[in-house]
C-alpha cells in the first residue's frame, strides 16, 4: 500500500473513533512527518545494551572486518551488542510462536529458522554487519547454530550475463537467479537438512562451478546482499517473504562512492595483482586513472543500482543503522 494511503487510512481511523483528529506523535513529532520507526542516536542506543557482556576480543574482530573497515570494538558494544541483545528476544518470541502453532497443529515439525537478512549498498558494509552479528550471535549464553550466505551465489554465471547481455546489470534484479534463491530459502524454512548454495568468487567474478555452501539446519540464517528486501509486479512471492527480521546498512551516496572509490585502489595494490583476478587489467593503472575508473564504475553501475533497486527498499527493513564518515553507525531507525 502507498505511503498516502496508509496516512490516509490512520487519519480516517482516528478521525472517527475521536470524532476530532489528534494529531500526536505518531502522526506528527515537531512537525515531522508520519514514520514507522523509532529513531535513536547513537548515545540511546548504546544505553540499551543493559549489562550485555562483550565476549569479543581485539583478535576476534579483525577477521571480521571488511577490506575497507577499521571499526573497533566500541562499536561492537555500542550498536551491536544492543542490536543482539533485541535479535535474541525476537528469536524467544519465534520459538514460543512456533511451539504455540504446533501445538495448535498437532504436529511435531523441526524447528523452523530464523531468518536476518541484511541489505545495503555495494561499500556500505554490510558483510562486516553481518560477521558481527553472527559472532555475536553464536556467543550468545543460549547455544545456537549461525549460518551466514551471500546472496552473491546466486547470480547468474558469467557465461549466462554475457548471453543475455547483462554483465553491466551485474548486481541489478536481473542479474540473479531468484528462483533458485527462493527455493534455497523455502528449503530452509521447510527445515530440510545439507541444503546447497552456490559459491561466488569475488577473485575470479564468478560462481565457483561445483562448489557449495551445505546449510544443514541452522537456528539461525543470516543472509546478506544487494537484493533481500527487493520486490517485483512480476512475481508473487519475494525473498523477503521468507525473513524473520531484516537490516538496511544506510549512508550517505557520497560517503559509498567515496569508500568505493578507496577499495578499489586498496584492491588494485593487492588482489587485482592476482593472475586469476578478473580484474587484473585494473592492477597497473595509474592512481589517478585508478580513481577516474572506480568513479566511473560507480557513476554508471552501483550508484545507479542503488538509486534504482536498493534504496526504494530501505524504508522496507526492521531496523536501518546510518553510517557515518568513519563508518560508526551515527543513528539507528527501529520499526515500531
Amino acid at each position: 500500500m502507498p505511503l498516502y494511503r496508509k496516512l490516509r487510512y490512520i487519519l480516517h481511523i482516528l478521525y472517527y473513533s475521536t470524532k476530532d483528529i489528534i494529531v500526536t506523535d505518531v502522526i506528527y513529532s515537531n512537525s515531522k512527518p508520519l514514520s514507522p520507526f523509532l529513531t535513536f542516536e547513537r548515545e540511546q542506543w548504546a544505553e540499551l545494551r543493559k549489562s550485555v557482556p562483550l565476549k569479543l576480543t581485539e583478535q576476534d574482530l579483525k577477521p571480521l572486518l571488511g577490506f575497507n573497515e577499521e571499526l573497533s570494538l566500541d562499536e561492537v558494544s555500542t550498536i551491536y551488542l544492543p542490536l543482539v541483545r533485541l535479535l535474541n528476544y525476537y528469536i524467544e518470541e519465534n520459538i514460543r510462536r512456533q511451539t504455540v502453532l504446533n501445538r495448535f497443529l498437532g504436529v511435531q515439525n523441526p524447528t523452523v529458522p530464523y531468518i536476518i537478512s541484511i541489505a545495503g549498498s555495494v561499500a556500505g558494509g554490510k558483510s562486516t554487519s553481518a560477521r558481527i552479528i553472527q559472532t555475536l550471535l553464536s556467543q550468545w549464553p543460549n547455544e545456537r547454530k549461525v549460518d551466514l550466505i551471500t546472496t552473491d551465489g546466486f547470480l547468474y554465471p558469467l557465461d549466462i550475463l554475457k548471453e543475455k547481455k547483462i554483465l553491466d546489470k551485474k548486481g541489478f534484479p536481473i542479474s540473479y537467479d531468484t528462483p533458485k534463491l527462493l527455493q534455497f530459502l523455502a528449503d530452509i524454512k521447510s527445515g530440510k537438512n545439507n541444503v546447497k548454495a552456490p559459491i561466488y568468487s569475488h577473485l575470479t567474478y564468478d560462481i565457483i562451478p561445483d562448489q557449495f555452501n551445505i546449510i544443514d539446519q541452522p537456528d539461525i540464517l543470516i543472509l546478506e546482499g544487494l537484493n533481500v528486501l527487493q520486490i517485483s509486479t512480476k512475481a508473487e512471492i519475494f525473498v523477503s517473504d521468507f525473513v524473520d527480521f531484516s537490516i538496511y546498512v544506510d549512508a550517505e551516496e557520497e560517503l559509498l562512492k567515496k569508500w568505493y572509490i578507496h577499495r578499489f585502489l586498496k584492491l588494485r595494490q593487492s588482489a587485482f595483482n592476482n593472475p586469476n583476478s578478473y580484474f587484473k587489467h585494473y592492477a597497473n593503472l595509474s592512481e589517478p586513472k585508478a580513481i577516474q575508473t572506480a568513479g566511473k564504475i560507480w557513476d554508471d553501475i552501483n550508484g545507479l543500482n542503488l538509486k534504482e533497486n536498493i534504496l526504494p527498499t530501505r524504508e522496507r527493513a526492521n531496523l536501518i543503522l546510518k553510517k557515518g564518515a568513519d563508518h560508526a553507525v551515527e543513528l539507528v531507525k527501529l520499526r515500531k
